[in-house]
């Protein structure tokens, strides 16, 4: 069980191909930050927002928590409007 809330069903192969991605990180912590943010935003995203996930998920876990969870910064490559969105998302959801 991965524990999305948000069925793949009309989505195209590469949002589901992202969904799936963003709920399977390899720990826990990730799973839960990128798979809600996948589960609310992934049927909206534009397709620049599609590339930047892609590259953003490439990012070892220990390196994004530490930038999504403090102050921590990641290379000038993954600071993407999409990444700011990732993290507000976060903040929001542990309000």
């Amino acid at each position: 069980m991965t524990g999305s809330t948000r069925s793949s069903e009309g989505l195209d192969d590469r949002r589901k191909r992202l969904l799936f991605r963003c709920w399977h990180r390899g720990t826990r912590e990730m799973d839960l930050i990128l798979g809600r943010f996948a589960d609310a935003t992934i049927g909206d995203l534009s397709d620049i927002e599609l590339e930047q996930l892609e590259r953003l998920i490439e990012v070892p876990d220990p390196d994004l928590y530490a930038a999504l969870s403090s102050e921590a910064l990641l290379a000038i490559e993954y600071r993407t409007p999409l990444f700011d969105r990732v993290k507000s998302f976060r903040a929001g959801r542990n309000a």
